[in-house]
């Protein structure tokens, strides 16, 4: 087919590599502008714009696509489907409508729950025992669309939002492969009104650790922000990020350092498997104990 895909975190990579390797003709890939990054702010293309400049396919990125030339330029491009990952545009229904068989959206979770922004986040900070990947025919509404296809997976114990992603991405990649190979023969289910839910983008005041909260709250929080942003608490006056646990035994008091890197909360107990120091890199919970001192209690 001939693709127009719209994507930019890294997310979206694997799906555009499966879809070259497939052999679909993209014609144009659209990715978010180039951002400030790093300590000079120098502007940084998003990851799946430096992706397909290494596979020389030309890549767009309009601040809008609510004015005409935008869409003009986007309908010259006589597509048979658009494929959108993570793009982070809200698509205007002339856009919808361009393409002869419209637009396709891999969305990391299994519709209608966590419809929007942080699906991946908000499922392992709900305690979520399962997730998955949707493709979706999408209409105007905030991934409302209906379900081509749908595939599950299971959310490990002590799974991060990182490594979740990571399957989620390279999943969403098999199935929409998949799902234009055989796109004549499928038929897309409408979501079901029951089981809404919205997966809000995250806010780094949602951050902090909390240790009078149960351990189970605790311990999704930490994995659900790992590794971005980050769930922080305060030791001794250095903020650290916790970036992975699991639950243990032991109590005591909130934020009480009962052994090793064990953490007591309102609630039963965390065990630290992964932290970072300000300025350092992130290490696992051995050589980050080799290179600091924990207090007594952690705030």
């Amino acid at each position: 087919m001939r693709i127009v895909f719209m994507g930019t975190p890294e997310f979206s990579v694997r799906a555009l590599d499966a879809l070259v390797a497939a052999g679909h003709e993209i014609c144009a890939v659209y990715s978010q502008p180039p951002r400030p990054a790093g300590r000079g702010k120098a502007l940084r293309a998003s990851p799946v714009q430096m992706r397909a400049e290494a596979l020389g396919l030309e890549v767009r990125h309009p601040v809008s696509l609510k004015d005409a030339g935008a869409q003009a330029e986007f309908a010259a491009l006589e597509a048979d489907i658009a494929v959108v990952v993570a793009y982070g545009l809200l698509l205007p229904q002339a856009v919808l409508d361009a393409p002869a068989r419209g637009c396709l959206n891999i969305h990391a979770s299994l519709l209608p729950r966590w419809r929007g922004a942080a699906p991946i986040h908000r499922a392992i900070m709900a305690g979520d025992a399962e997730t998955g990947i949707c493709i979706m025919q999408m209409e105007a509404g905030l991934d409302t669309g209906p379900v081509l296809r749908r595939a599950s997976v299971a959310i490990g114990e002590t799974e991060t939002t990182g490594a979740l992603h990571d399957r989620l991405a390279a999943l969403g990649a098999a199935q929409i492969v998949e799902v234009l190979a055989g796109l004549d023969g499928l038929r897309a289910e409408v979501q079901p009104e029951e089981g809404v839910s919205y997966a809000a983008k995250i806010d780094k005041a949602e951050a902090r650790i909390d240790w009078a909260r149960p351990a189970v709250e605790v311990d999704r929080l930490i994995r659900g922000l790992s590794p971005f942003p980050g769930a922080w608490c305060e030791a001794g006056g250095a903020r650290l990020k916790l970036l992975g646990s699991g639950l243990a035994e032991g109590s005591g008091a909130a934020g009480e350092v009962l052994e090793g890197f064990r953490v007591a909360c309102g609630q039963g107990a965390v065990e630290i498997t992964r932290a970072q120091r300000p300025g350092k890199a992130a290490q696992d919970v051995e050589a980050f104990l080799a290179g600091f001192v924990l207090p007594a209690r952690l705030d």
